[in-house]
Parts: structure tokens; C-alpha cells; sequence
């Protein structure tokens, strides 16, 4: 924000003076100084306005100490007694105790360590190098750089994972009142700064937009709520499709649930392969369907239903042949009965319209210049659909096909769910999959508060280590976040403002007991909740 002198020209003729400031994008009107016809008041009242402007100045930001007066200032010696911030300890560490971290089969040394590491990528995103120099100036504890890296080569140890995942996955579960109705499924790709490759930082599609990265991809499963669950780690190259079927079983192993839950995922892991696997092994599922995609039969059936309003929904029942390959590359198939639940939305419907009107102007325009089409000049290969080709002896001519693009339209707006789920209403199905953003914000909150990428580290091992700590802190994230919700205590400021306040949490050291400063009332708030519950 910074206060600033507008003159702004009225209809009139006259100019009004006014100090503005910026806030949220936008200007906001602190004062109107004065409102002037002639070059000589403007000059007189611009006098005003600076001197007016550095009295706001002041008050609104106010500086330690007035240069201009050589105030020196005043120090009180400490003495013995050590100034430490407590706030890690005291809130996110106290979590990771309840979390259940500390029991995991570490020597003291080492769960500290793992501890820090944990509760520095909340409150210190960044290098884990910098973890050396908090501890060493903050804590009087000195860490050896080759330490951290030792230890996170052995992090990753298939029985440590477990036990620091059961961790997790028991906390969660008790949260759940051990019922895993829900599970939501989804990918996302981790980028590196280096650009050589190996077999598990591989190029591949990246979701980030980051070309010729080197990268890997990290599936999690969440709660309804997006509480965590589990996770793991592929190569970068690997179609995230194929993830699927190696999540569950893992998942299966590690925790033998009674009741299988709900799986929940997007369009990108409907392959046929997958729901085999989900309807071999007894396991229910909510898949978004691409309308526009699916079988003529369906799309003409579709066609004929009337949705009046937002909201209105429709369901299909059907039973279809899915061709598959077993395990041993052996094609197959099965008949499954399914449900396909339909929504409509107003707004989607103007965007799909959009779109495809942008879309049939660039084809027009490329028939009406051009001699030949190609997919690159399409972009989206999609609409290539509404093109007709004829062929005249080596001629080779395009059209619109008119009857497609009418077709098309009957299914603006229309967004479908397959299940195979028939206890469920449209109603559930629709908001169980809409709730996808939990995993979604999982995502985005370990990618920008937790910073989890870009990742430095080169050795497999250390890539591992660096998610599982990150797995670890998001779960102290939402417990945190959720122990806030419980007490009611809402805040206008963001999160990172909150965990910038919970740092300024001091304590005294002196005769080896610990004084606590006294908090300010945010930071009592938030003592509390962590706390009482």
C-alpha cells in the first residue's frame, strides 16, 4: 500500500486534490484536500496536500524513531537469559506428537531431526539448508549438513514409510470415526531445476506448463474432507492412468479396510483396464464422463431429456461390453452395469458454445485461405469432428458439417457421472465428485504454502524423503487448520500472515526453565485451540 496525491479532472472544469491509497487492486479515497478552478489555488492546496500527506504517513505507518530528531536508541541487556521463539514447538510440534510421529522407530537424534524437518516446511518453506542456520542462531543447536542428508537417505526405508504413513492414515481414520466411506484420487507432476533425466526424474507432460523439465509425478489419496491418507511416488514419464491400480492395492495391503471405499477420480484415469480392476475387486466408483465423448446411443438419449434449470438432473442406467488386457497381455472382456448421472449448468452451457463458435470461425477462416488442414492448425484436434472431407479426383475439399455441430449443441451444459455405485442419489454423486477440491487444494497448498517444488535434491532417495516430510507437514496443516475450525476462530488475514504471527511466539530462557513472553491475543487464540482440544 502506499498513500499517494491525485488531481482529478471533474466534468466541470474543476480539479479536485485528493490522497489516495491502493488497496486490494484498487483506489480508495482517504481524503479530498480541496477542489480548485485555477493554476494558483492548485499550487496553494497541493502545498496542503504534501504536508496533509506526510501527517497520514505517520499515523497510518509510523516509523521506530524520527531521523531528524537523533534519537538514539535504548537496548536492555539480556544478560544470561536467552530470547527463543517457541511458536514451532508450541502449536505445529505439539501437533506432530498427535499426529502420532513421535512413535514411528527412530532414535531421539533422529526423530528431532525428522521433527524440525517436518515443522521447518511449515513455518520455513524453502532449503533445508536453511533449517542449519534457524537452529544455530535461534535454538543454539548445532546440525551438520551432511547429517540431514544422511538422514534423509534412510527416510525413505519401506518400514519407515509405513510406519510414518500408518501415522497418518490412523490419525485420519480416528477423525473419520473409523469409516472411509470416500476416497479421492488425483496426480500431479513435481518439477526439478536441473534438466538431466534418470529413472525417476523423467520428461513427460507436465500439468505446470514446465517444458523439457526433468520431473516426477505424486498420487494422493484424500478424504471427503481432504485429510490425508496416503501417497506415492512415480516417474515422470508415466501416464498417470496407469497409477491408479498400483495406488489401491498398495493402499489395500498397507491397511486391509473391512469396507472398501467410495473411489472418486477424474476423467483422466477412466481407462478401460481401470474399471475392470475396480469392478473385479468389489470396489465402488464416481468417474467424471466427457459427454461429448461418450457412445452415439447415449449422446441421442441424452439429447432428447429437457433440463428447464440449473440444478435439474437426469440418470441412465445401461449395461456395456469393455474390452480390456489381462495381466498376461490376453484381450478380454466384460459386461458391467453402470449409471450415468447428468447436471446441467446455465454457465457451462455459454462456455461450451463459446468455445466451439471460436472454434468453427478458425476452421471456416483456414477452408476459406487455405488449401490443406492439419491437426497443428487445428490446436484442438476435437472440432476436427465437424469437418467433412471430400475427395474429387485427388481434389481434396472441406466443409462445415452442420448436422454434427447441431448435435454437439443439444449437449452444451450437460456435465456427466459414471458410477457403478446404485444407492447413491444424483444429488450425492454430483456433490461427492464436486468435492474433488480437496485433493485439488491438498495439491496447491503443498506446491505454494508448503513449497514443495521446485526440488533440488538428485538422489532418489532425498526426492522420496522431501515428499514424505511434505506428506507429513500438510497433515499438521489440516490438523491445524481443522482444530481452528472446532473452536470457531476465524481470521480475516491468510494463513501465512497467521504462521508469520505464530513465529513471534517467544519465550525466556533463563536458570534452564523457559518464561513465556505474553502472547497477543491471536496468538492466545490460536494456544487455545491447539491446546484445549
Amino acid at each position: 500500500m502506499s498513500l499517494h496525491i491525485r488531481q482529478k479532472k471533474n466534468s466541470s472544469g474543476t480539479i479536485s486534490i485528493q490522497i489516495i491509497d491502493r488497496v486490494h487492486r484498487k483506489y480508495k479515497v482517504i481524503e479530498t484536500i480541496a477542489c480548485v478552478k485555477n493554476d494558483l489555488d492548485l499550487q496553494i492546496y497541493l502545498d496542503v496536500a504534501n504536508k496533509r500527506l506526510e501527517e497520514l504517513r505517520q499515523q497510518m505507518y509510523p516509523t521506530l524513531f524520527d531521523e531528524n530528531k537523533n534519537e538514539e536508541l535504548i537496548f536492555i541487556e539480556l544478560g544470561n537469559n536467552d530470547l527463543i521463539p517457541i511458536g514451532d514447538e508450541l502449536i505445529y510440534g505439539k501437533l506432530f506428537e498427535r499426529l502420532g510421529c513421535s512413535s514411528v522407530d527412530l532414535d531421539c537424534k533422529r526423530l528431532q531431526m525428522f521433527k524440525n524437518l517436518v515443522v521447518s516446511r511449515l513455518l520455513y518453506p524453502g532449503s533445508k539448508l536453511y533449517l542449519i542456520d534457524y537452529l544455530e542462531y535461534f535454538k543454539k543447536e548445532s546440525v551438520d549438513k551432511n547429517a540431514i542428508y544422511r538422514f534423509l537417505d534412510t527416510l525413505y526405508e519401506e518400514n519407515l514409510k509405513l510406519q510414518i504413513e500408518k501415522c497418518v492414515f490412523d490419525h485420519t481414520y480416528a477423525k473419520m470415526n473409523q469409516t472411509i466411506a470416500f476416497t479421492f484420487y488425483d496426480v500431479t507432476t513435481l518439477y526439478f531445476e536441473s534438466e538431466s533425466e534418470d529413472d525417476l526424474r523423467r520428461i513427460g507432460f507436465s500439468k505446470e506448463g514446465k517444458l523439457a523439465r526433468p520431473q516426477i509425478q505424486l498420487g494422493l489419496f484424500t478424504t471427503l474432507q481432504g485429510y490425508p491418507l496416503s501417497f506415492e511416488v512415480y516417474e515422470g514419464n508415466k501416464y498417470e492412468g496407469h497409477t491408479l491400480v498400483d495406488v489401491l492395492k498398495k493402499f489395500q495391503n498397507k491397511f486391509q479396510l473391512k469396507n472398501k471405499p467410495v473411489v472418486v477420480a477424474d476423467r483422466g484415469m477412466l481407462n478401460n483396464n481401470n474399471l475392470v480392476y475396480l469392478e473385479n475387486n468389489g470396489y465402488k466408483y464416481i468417474l467424471a464422463a466427457k459427454i461429448k465423448n461418450i457412445s452415439n446411443d447415449l449422446k441421442e438419449q441424452i439429447s432428447n431429456l429437457i433440463f428447464l434449470n440449473d440444478g435439474v438432473t437426469h440418470t441412465l442406467k445401461f449395461n456395456k461390453d469393455i474390452p480390456y488386457t489381462d495381466e498376461n497381455d490376453n484381450k478380454q472382456s466384460i459386461n458391467i452395469n453402470q449409471r450415468l448421472v447428468l447436471s446441467y449448468s446455465t454457465a457451462r452451457a455459454k462456455k461450451d458454445k463459446h468455445n466451439r463458435d471460436k472454434a468453427l470461425e478458425r476452421l471456416k477462416k483456414k477452408i476459406e485461405f487455405s488449401k490443406s488442414i492439419t491437426k497443428k492448425d487445428l490446436k484442438l484436434s476435437y472440432y476436427a469432428k465437424y469437418l467433412n472431407i471430400d475427395d474429387h479426383k485427388c481434389d481434396i475439399t472441406f466443409n462445415i458439417n452442420n448436422q454434427k455441430v447441431d448435435n454437439d449443441s443439444k449437449l452444451d451444459g450437460i456435465k456427466g457421472f459414471i458410477t457403478n455405485d446404485f444407492t447413491l442419489t444424483p444429488s450425492e454423486i454430483i456433490e461427492h465428485y464436486n468435492n474433488q477440491y480437496a485433493v485439488e487444494q491438498a495439491f496447491r497448498i503443498s506446491k505454494t504454502d508448503l513449497k514443495i517444488r521446485p526440488i533440488y535434491h538428485r538422489l532418489e532417495t532425498r526426492i522420496k524423503a522431501h515428499i514424505l516430510i511434505s506428506f507429513v507437514s500438510y497433515s499438521i496443516y489440516k490438523e491445524f487448520d481443522s482444530k481452528l475450525k472446532e473452536n470457531n476462530i476465524k481470521f480475516k488475514f491468510s494463513q501465512k500472515l497467521l504462521r508469520d504471527i505464530i513465529k513471534h511466539m517467544f519465550a525466556l530462557r533463563t536458570n534452564g526453565k523457559l518464561v513465556y513472553l505474553k502472547f497477543d491475543e491471536i496468538q492466545q487464540q490460536v494456544y487455545n485451540a491447539i491446546k484445549n482440544s
